[in-house]
This record gives structure tokens, sequence and C-alpha cells, in this order.
């Protein structure tokens, strides 16, 4: 059996509906329930694959290989849930699906509109048991994406409509997650967001079960019977949703005001298990206080939006809160470390990590980057790119082959220590063409990656076309750069470490998409665990050279 919760907003989007659907993802795992998540997305676009991340913030990959919008990540990171393709739908997918079936013939000459064709193939989308269990639920989380009154939605909620009608009232409800703002001049909260956005939602046929209110400060009782009122709803279906210092913390509050209950008893299902949050509490009161504090330089190339790399900042949040440790980011143009003063650039710099990217822009200054932190013995973490920009300053550097480069970056270098995989030979699409996707990796016995994941074997995503040169690899052993993990299928090198060094790791996968809170990345936990080291090492050698 499958209940439904449908999460939208009203008003403006960006409030916190994927936040919102996670807490309560993770409210009803906690109850025992099996929990699945979903996000449709009204772009055209058939995946975020081939979207600028400086507009549209990073793309997230699942375990199956598919690209997808970055909610997917607050999804698996809040439920400790790994999800697949299956929760990733755009309308761009709706569509292309449609138009495929009706080139084929597939709809016997009818003509093809919005209403039938689109909404029945949204509707399909919507996650099924592949063999229902009358005796076990599972609860479906989906996220509309945008807001209640757009254009290009409006297939979608007429879905829903439709949706509920047919499985029966019980079985799916509406989350709508609203604005109420604060206005600081006159010190008071306004709820006419909030009746407008509930006012839309009615207009398309489909009514709230629900209200979560984003707000600056905590509604008042005399706001949430306001609200309940003009809205129709009961006042103890109206949640406070407030801005907190983590958003790790938003599904203690709304635990604690009672959403589940109300949640499940809308769903006709029953609350009787107590939950145990006691170490996700502890873990978000490490973030909101914790003992220590770091500092780790991020050199990349899209920081125009922070969000380009959200799984990374969140990585190194989980990892942080591991270590009781508060992680400080400093955020670093790559292009700034092409011609700047890096004593200066990294001042105060406890640890440097360079994530992923594509194309030549500022990997000249990561380059430069990596030679600084390797001289100066900084804990140093390579992602991807960053792993690929760590071979070319070592083939660089260390082996002397100064125009060692990647053939992204320079198709005509003599030493191509990074260059396209053999099965990426002839690809023209952009979209879904790359390695996508989780690939096992065997690690070197006695390598610091084996100690840090505990096992010799690991599984980590992927998402690149371009690949460690293994020509290269006996040369860079002898040099003290060893090749620690390699995918055992292909031979293919996963993750390099440099020797002698406190802390130099790069992997070409992308591991930030597999941390979460409750089980914290390796990679992350000892990239700052090594770098509160190097702080404390750095604050012990200013002191003994003031004395």
């Amino acid at each position: 059996m499958v209940k439904y919760i449908f999460v939208v907003g009203g008003v403006i989007s960006g409030i916190g509906k994927g936040i919102t659907g996670s807490s309560i993802g993770m409210l009803m795992k906690s109850r025992g329930y099996d929990v699945f998540m979903q996000k449709l997305d009204p772009y055209l676009n058939v995946d975020p694959g081939t979207m600028n991340p400086i507009q549209h913030g990073e793309v997230y990959v699942t375990e199956d290989g598919f690209e997808t919008d970055l909610d997917l990540g607050h999804y698996e990171r809040f439920t400790d849930t790994a999800f697949d393709r299956r929760s990733s739908v755009t309308m761009g997918q709706i569509y292309s699906t449609v138009l495929a079936k009706e080139r084929h013939g597939d709809f016997q000459g009818h003509t093809v509109q919005v209403i039938p064709h689109i909404t029945n193939e949204i509707k399909s989308r919507f996650f099924r048991e592949a063999t229902p269990n009358p005796n076990k639920t599972t609860i479906c989380i989906i996220e509309i994406g945008g807001t209640i009154g757009d254009i290009e939605s409006q297939p979608f909620f007429e879905a829903i409509r439709q949706f509920k009608h047919e499985i029966g009232y019980q079985n799916a409800i509406i989350v709508c997650t609203t604005l109420v703002p604060y206005i600081k001049a006159s010190g008071e909260l306004k709820t006419k967001p909030t009746q407008q956005a509930i006012r839309t939602l009615q207009s398309v046929g489909l009514r709230a079960d629900i209200i979560a209110c984003r707000s600056e400060v905590a509604l008042d009782d005399e706001i949430r019977d306001k609200i309940s009122l003009f809205c129709d709803v009961p006042s103890n279906h109206v949640f406070d949703n407030a801005d907190v210092p983590t958003v790790y913390e938003v599904p203690l509050i709304l635990e604690k005001q009672g959403i589940a209950k109300a949640i499940l008893e809308s769903l006709g299902l029953q609350d009787n298990v107590v939950p145990n949050h006691v170490r996700w509490d502890k873990l978000v009161k490490n973030i909101i206080s914790p003992a220590h504090r770091v500092s780790i330089a991020m050199v990349g190339k899209y920081m125009d939006l922070h969000d380009s790399y959200l799984s990374v900042v969140e990585a190194l949040r989980h990892a942080g809160a591991a270590n009781n440790t508060k992680v400080d980011i400093k955020w670093i143009e790559s292009e700034t470390c092409e011609t700047g003063d890096l004593n200066q650039i990294f001042d105060g710099v406890d640890g440097v990590l360079i994530p992923g990217g594509f194309g030549k822009r500022g990997t000249e200054g990561m380059i430069n980057t990596v030679k600084y932190v390797r001289e100066h013995n900084i804990p140093f973490l390579g992602l991807c790119l960053g792993m690929q920009i760590a071979s070319i300053e070592f083939a660089r550097d260390v082996l002397g082959y100064t125009d060692a480069n990647s053939t992204e970056l320079n198709p005509d270098t003599k030493h191509p220590v990074i260059y396209l995989m053999p099965d990426q030979m002839g690809v023209v699409d952009m979209g879904a063409t790359m390695r996508l996707g989780a690939y096992p990796c065997e690690l070197a016995k006695g390598s610091l990656a084996e100690k840090l994941y505990k096992t010799d074997n690991i599984s980590e995503r992927h998402r690149h076309r371009y690949e460690f040169n293994n020509a290269y690899k006996d040369e860079f052993k002898e040099h003290g750069m060893d090749v620690s993990g390699i995918y055992p299928k292909k031979g293919i090198a996963e993750i390099i470490e440099l020797k002698n060094h406190p802390f130099f790791i790069a992997t070409q996968a992308h591991p930030e998409f597999k941390s979460t809170l409750l089980n914290p990345h390796p990679l992350f936990v000892g990239f700052v665990k090594a770098s509160h080291e190097h702080k404390n090492q750095r604050k012990l050698a200013e002191k003994n050279k003031a004395q």
C-alpha cells in the first residue's frame, strides 16, 4: 500500500519545500514507514545535466546514474536513503515521452492534448510499488517545483487533482509551504501571502491538508488561528517553520509541533512508534555549538552560486558534526590563484578542497593551489576535477613534464596524464552520456584510503568523461604518488594519494553524494580531522616562534 504526500509551494519559490519534504521523510522513516521521494520540475530540460551550475545549482547523481535536481541530495541526506531515477521527473521528460508515443502511433490518430495525454503521463510517473503488499505501507513524498500559480506547473496540479480522485482522498494529502513575511518596521507577521497561496491552490481543485509557514520569526497562536480560519484547515495543522541556525534542526522543530501526528491522521495511518532522535539531536547541537573550528578553502570555478557545490558543503558540515567541529568555508575563485599571492590567499587556512567542474577556465589557478598545499603540507582533498588537477600538477612539478595536462584542457599536450575515456570517443550528445552512477573500487592494502574507509572494497558515484592515464601510474608511484583505488573491471584509477604528506588524497568520484548527517563520508571526516590537527600544529609553531 502506498500513501502520498504532495509538497507544494505558494507565492515564491526557494522558501524550503525541499527541506520541508525531506524533514517529513525523516520523521516518517523514524516511525518505521518506508519512504520514497520524488521531485517534479516544470522546466522543459530532460534533466539538469547540461544546465549551467551558476544558474541552476549543482547536478546531483543517483546510484543508478541519473542526473537530477539538487533537491534529491536533501532527500537522501535527511532520510539516509539512496533513491533512483524514478525520483526525478521533468516536464521535458513528460513531453518527450508523449511526443515519442504520438510519433510511434500509440494514440491511434487521436488529437494529443495536455488533458488527458500529458496528465496521464504525469500520473504514470508517480511512484508505484512493483508488488503491492497490503500489510506494508510506503509513504511517497512528491515535491512540485516552482509555485502553485506558475503556468508551466498547471499540468502537474491537474494530474494531482485527478490522482487524488482516483485513489481516494485519504490516500493522498497536500502539504503547502507558504511565506509569512515579517515586517520589521511594524513588527508584524502578514498572512495575506499565505491566504492568497491557498486560494490559488483551491482554484485548481486542490485543498491544503497541512500548512508549513516559512517566516523569519515564530508564529504565535493568534496568527496560527487566523491562518486556520481563512485557509480552512484545523489550527493544529498549521505549523511554524521559522528560520533556524541549520536546516537539520527543521525536522526536530516540526516534530515538537506534532506534524507527524497530523500527517498520519490525515492519511489514516497509525502513529504507534516513539521515534528516537537522540543521535540526530546530538549532531545538530555539534553543528550549532561546536567545540572546535577549522577554515577550509574551497577553490573552484562556480563561486557566483554556492549551491553549485551544495553536496560538498553539506558533506563538510556532516564531517564537522562528526568531529564536533565548525567548518568555515573560504570561497576562492580559482582564477585568483593564477596571479595572486598564495601566501596571502591561504593565510590561516587549515585545509584545501578542490571540487568538480568542467572546462579550462581557472584550472591553472587550481594547479598552482595544489603545488602550494603539496609543498606546504596543508591537508588536501580533491574531488573529480580536483583529482585530475592534482595529477597534472604532480606530473609537471615532480616528474618534470612541464606541458603535462588533460586532453580536455589541451588536446595537443605531449603528456596527457588525464585523457578521454575510450568509451567516450565519438560521443556527440552532451546530456546523460558521461560515466555516471555508482562504480566499485578496490583499495590498496595499507593505503590512507583503506584506513579511512575501513574496508578495501567500496562503491562511489561518478560524473566525468576523462580519466587518469595508466601509462603514468608506475612513474607516479616511483616519485611518491600512489594510485590507491582501482575500478577492477577496467583498471581505471579512482583514487590517488601522496606519501610523506599529512593528508593528501584525491578521488575521481563524487563522494559528497553519499554523505548524510547520520553517516558522514569517511573521506570528509578524515579531511576535517586532519585539518583540525594541522591547525593545532600551526598554532603551536606560531606560539613557539613568538617565544
